[in-house]
């Protein structure tokens, strides 16, 4: 067994005798110095669904890390709910939670001299947090997700929390009554896990397993199954044998495991979040990834499962049809993966499919044959132009026409934006712009879900476009445009835009414009001043003063 860092560092038996004496408090017997001390990063809470399971998972990896013969420690991590958080001023700190999960893991990880690391996670922002700190740290890792929720059922469909937030625009469009309302919210979330569909936290969770940091088929996995908590004890005994081996993440976070996350992210038709969360990845495991890389592999691969928001179907589906190593066996087949990166487990990619049928199986719908995917590309696309110099991202899964030209409606909160919204001021053809939302402008680059789907709702999902320096739900799907960088905060055409200007979208084109004179523009630019900081102290106003552009992953350091 590999001896551990603090072995390494503290020689002299007289020197080791406090830390010894601290390590006797919490279990630790006189054989048990010489074994490895694993992190158990627990983020179980009850705050959130997605969340309140991962407690008994922890509590399993401990288990299963002893047997194999590891000290586990278990510390805690924390999470924002960001359904619950969405459409208020708390969405603000989302964002800024996955600094602080990344932040309090390698605090406690080289603060303590850990020699690996088991994390968990199950709301959208412990999944990147937890990946940005062991990509900084490269000490042996796994991560361990608590799984998806089950889906709710009403009048015969499958329901999201999703669902509840749609639901809120057609009770004011007049389409259902306030009972039918009440009845949706009640049965979306029916138990433990994270929301349903390919949203922030599947998504994530998904592209872990393809980059080979979570083991073979445990991203689909609900949380409330026997099965998950198998999977956390089988992650232990993987990692025990990453320390001995020592399989370090920087060895499978490579530029081959970032393009084949990129090739997956497609095939699900997953998160526009990610295209913040995989640039911060790579860039604290010092691999370079643009914009640019995104939309090439969006050109490239074509999107083979139909999953809600835009499609029918939930993870739960996904993990019966499959799960991510029958879309990656595709993927692979086709040669848009690459087989010979690494994994946690030791084996290859192609190793790890080997025994995954080539097509799926025809009794299933979830997942598509090559030959007939739901689209033939990707459903993200990178916008350019006068709008959007450093870029923006469009989501164009499930929107019949991906271009609009027309009037802006110009918002400088989300709150504003929603409450023109639910007095149907919003008309057909207008281009709705929410500005002063971004990284620095919020601060914290709140999540847009609440107007999207209330658009959706009123039935405006594909007449309507959105703009924003914000970002969206990964259940959010429609005319949209987020992460417009440069941002409004920091003097971005965007902050230039004024009531009634035509603004022209068309991810086809990969264009985002504003119709205006470049001397009109440079005219409003300078009479321009940025406006006063929304918070001067605290964990936002910090946040505020050292995030960088959306452009670049709104990375903090």
């Amino acid at each position: 067994m590999t001896a551990n860092r603090r072995s390494r560092i503290v020689t002299a038996g007289v020197q080791r005798s406090p830390n010894r004496a601290l390590l006797r408090a919490v279990g630790f017997g006189d054989r048990d110095f010489d074994k490895p001390i694993v992190g158990v990063a627990n983020a179980h809470s009850t705050i959130t669904p997605c969340n309140s399971g991962v407690g008994a998972l922890a509590a399993r990896a401990e288990a299963a890390l002893k047997a194999a013969g590891a000290m586990p420690q278990v510390f805690g991590t924390i999470t924002i709910s960001d359904g619950i958080a969405m459409g208020t001023e708390g969405m603000k700190y989302s964002l800024v939670s996955r600094e602080v999960i990344a932040d309090a893991i390698e605090t406690v990880c080289n603060g303590q001299s850990l020699d690996g690391l088991l994390a968990t996670g199950g709301c959208d922002k412990n999944m990147p947090g937890a990946m940005i700190a062991i990509a900084r740290l490269n000490i042996p890792a796994v991560f361990v997700y608590g799984g998806t929720i089950k889906p709710g059922r009403y009048k015969g469909r499958d329901l999201t929390i999703v669902s509840a937030f749609e639901a809120v625009g057609e009770y004011v469009a007049g389409k259902i009554a306030g009972q039918e309302l009440l009845e949706i919210e009640r049965r979306a979330c029916p138990g433990a896990g994270s929301c349903g569909g390919m949203y922030t936290a599947n998504t994530m969770a998904s592209l872990f397993e393809a980059m080979g940091m979570s083991l073979p088929y445990s991203s689909t996995m609900a949380a409330e199954d026997a099965e998950k908590a198998q999977s956390a004890a089988q992650s232990a005994e993987v990692l025990v044998e990453a320390i001995k081996k020592q399989i370090l993440p920087r060895n499978l976070l490579t530029r081959a495991a970032f393009e084949n996350a990129l090739a997956v992210l497609m095939a699900l038709g997953g998160s526009t979040n990610a295209v913040l969360h995989l640039p911060a990845i790579a860039h604290a495991a010092g691999v370079r990834l643009t914009l640019d890389d995104i939309d090439a592999f969006s050109r490239r691969v074509p999107v083979l499962c139909d999953l809600k928001p835009s499609g029918r179907h939930v993870a739960t589906d996904l993990h019966r049809a499959g799960g991510i190593p029958q879309v990656m066996k595709l993927l692979l087949t086709h040669g848009l993966l690459h087989g010979d990166a690494l994994t946690v487990t030791g084996q290859t990619l192609a190793e790890v499919l080997r025994d995954v049928p080539e097509e799926p199986a025809a009794a299933q719908d979830v997942i598509r044959p090559w030959s007939r995917p739901v689209y033939p590309h990707g459903h993200l696309a990178i916008l350019r132009g006068n709008l959007a110099e450093e870029g923006a991202l469009a989501k164009t899964s499930g929107v019949k026409v991906p271009k609009i030209t027309g009037p802006a409606r110009v918002f400088d909160s989300e709150e504003a934006c929603m409450e023109a919204i639910l007095a149907r001021k919003i008309k057909p053809g207008d281009v709705v712009v929410i500005r002063y939302e971004g990284p620095k402008g919020g601060p914290g680059m709140r999540e847009m879900l609440s107007p999207t789907a209330a658009l959706v709702g009123q039935g405006l999902g594909d007449s309507v476009g959105l703009v924003t320096d914000g970002r969206f739900s990964g259940g959010t799907y429609g005319m949209v445009v987020g992460h417009v960088a440069p941002e409004a905060a920091v003097g971005g055409t965007i902050a230039l835009v004024e009531e009634g200007d035509s603004i022209t979208l068309d991810a086809e084109r990969r264009l985002l414009q504003l119709n205006v004179s470049d001397e009109e523009i440079a005219r409003r630019r300078a009479r321009w001043k940025p406006p006063a900081p929304r918070y001067t102290r605290g964990v936002l106003a910090k946040y505020a003063r050292s995030v960088s552009s959306a452009s670049r992953g709104a990375v903090t350091d």
